[in-house]
């Protein structure tokens, strides 16, 4: 395999070696002189092992540091994620719930010219999300024309038949999207999903920045990095954007299900770094149709809530009516104009793995242009003639449950075992309409700290884009890791990390 080539001088090496120099000379040198590049994609060099421009002084800003300085940095680092708390929750974990988010220390580089197509088919495919989930919940036209199976809108988890032909603020149902992006072997990016319900790890992302800034000030002083700080501001400018037309400054909230969701810490970190409060259900009553939160001052109105709480369990008089954890009357509130409610109701039909397939069909239909970024080839089970491939294929194929988020119920075929596969086939052939699959992915890879050495570790890359007056593309995003060796895997739930993503 080919290894980065060295680009520091060469140094005179004496024929006789002290005892003290060979045990030296035992222990891993740190840097990149036995990385190893292998058949992926690298993000930092090329396959020859020749640094890739952007990064050169990366390398030689950590190669310079030493191995025990950078250590001292990476204690640096936990002890203050721990101190800051910035957790997420692993259910169903016999070793408890809540982790601290690794974060490893060596940034994700993009140069700008790369990042300006990147930017330009977020804008674009969030576009045609808000045309075709106006269109699935009023004139349906996508359906009559024919472009996607009516059968497969209906059939969706997500599908809400009762906000059909209900009016929103702004005509926007998708306010915040997270898109997940991997670069295959060919160095193209792919979008793999999109997350149009409420997509997290944006905190992750804020503080990530914060953290590298902290441990490493000297770096950014090299690097032009595009800032990620407006993000809040950007964010809560949507929220006042479909606020009513009150004539006052809106109020605005985040609703969030409470301290045992998995991304409780994104929660409270957005309210705060906004200025809003946040609130659960049981703080918000509906009267007259307006949404107010108990204060120790009396009852205040309140006109926009970024809701952190699935569909389901929103409104117990419209949705689950067990749900503990929305508002009587919220959903009401919302479409007689007193509420302006971001994400949208229904726009889960968009985070269906299915629905993904056919993002490509709405651009051209809605926007009459070419997708700028592609899918992943994928297969449907749906489809009969698709079925009996995915079926006589399932070693080969990633099959995936059309409706789970986290990496939950994704069986890889080459590393599955024959009893895996032979369950995988049935739960397809029993439920058809819930599964996709997709050709295996070389996702590429970035060096990762592991084990006091760099390693070579897959990732991906969530871009968050906010739809407000304007489409606006956060300069950056959230690169995930998969932490274990050969792992494709990169979710929190499933063993991943993060690194800080820099446009330069």
């Amino acid at each position: 395999m080919a290894t980065p080539q060295s680009t520091s001088g060469t140094q005179s090496q004496s024929q006789s070696r002290s005892p003290a120099a060979s045990a030296a000379e035992s222990e891993p040198v740190f840097g990149f002189g036995d990385y190893e590049v292998g058949s992926f994609y690298d993000e930092m060099f090329d396959a020859d092992g020749s640094v890739r421009p952007h990064y050169a002084t990366l390398r030689n800003f950590l190669e310079s540091m030493g191995r025990e300085e950078f250590e001292n940095k990476r204690t640096t680092a936990d002890q203050s994620l721990l101190r800051q708390g910035i957790t997420f929750t692993v259910y169903n974990d016999d070793q408890g719930t809540e982790k601290i988010f690794p974060v490893d220390l060596i940034p994700r580089i993009i140069e700008d010219s790369e990042w300006a197509p990147v930017e330009k088919g977020l804008q674009q495919r969030l576009q045609a999300l808000n045309a075709f989930v106006h269109d699935t919940y009023h004139d349906q036209k996508i359906l009559t024309d024919k472009v996607i199976p009516e059968e497969y809108i209906l059939g969706c988890k997500h599908y809400r038949p009762e906000i059909r032909g209900r009016q929103v603020p702004r005509d926007i149902y998708i306010h915040i999207c997270g898109t997940d992006l991997v670069r295959n072997d060919d160095g193209e990016y792919y979008v793999l999903e999109d997350n149009a319900r409420s997509p997290s790890g944006v905190s992750y992302m804020l503080e990530n920045r914060a953290l590298l800034r902290k441990v490493f000030p000297g770096l950014f002083a090299d690097y032009s990095v595009a800032s990620v700080a407006s993000y809040p501001k950007d964010l809560l400018d949507v929220l006042k954007y479909i606020a009513p037309d009150s004539g006052s400054e809106p109020v605005v909230a985040v609703l969030t299900p409470g301290a045992y969701n998995s991304a409780y810490f994104e929660h409270c970190f957005l309210a705060r770094e906004m200025g809003v409060q946040i609130v659960e259900g049981r703080d918000l009553v509906v009267q007259n149709k307006v949404v107010y939160m108990r204060t120790i001052y009396g009852l205040k109105k309140v006109d926009v809530l970024y809701r952190r709480i699935d569909d389901d369990f929103l409104d117990p008089m419209v949705f689950r009516k067990d749900s503990v954890l929305g508002v009587p009357g919220l959903v009401e509130a919302h479409y007689s104009g007193n509420l302006g409610l971001a994400n949208g109701i229904g726009t889960g039909v968009c985070d269906d793995k299915l629905i993904y397939t056919f993002v490509p069909d709405m651009i051209r239909y809605y926007l009459d242009e070419d997708p700028i970024l592609n899918n992943v080839e994928t297969y449907l089970a749906s489809d009969p003639a698709q079925l009996d491939y995915i079926l006589t294929n399932c070693d080969k194929l990633v099959t995936k449950p059309v409706n789970e988020s986290g990496g939950y119920g994704i069986v890889i075929g080459p590393a599955a075992t024959r009893r895996e596969l032979d369950e995988t086939r049935d739960r397809i052939k029993a439920n058809p309409r819930n599964y996709i699959a997709q050709k295996p992915l070389s996702l590429s890879r970035h060096p990762t700290y592991c084990n006091g050495v760099f390693e070579g570790r897959h990732i991906d890359l969530r871009p968050y884009i906010l739809c407000g007056e304007t489409i606006k593309v956060t300069r950056g995003g959230l690169t995930r890791v998969a932490l274990k060796k050969g792992s494709l895997v990169v979710n929190s739930s499933q063993g991943g990390g993060s690194k800080d993503t820099w446009v330069v």
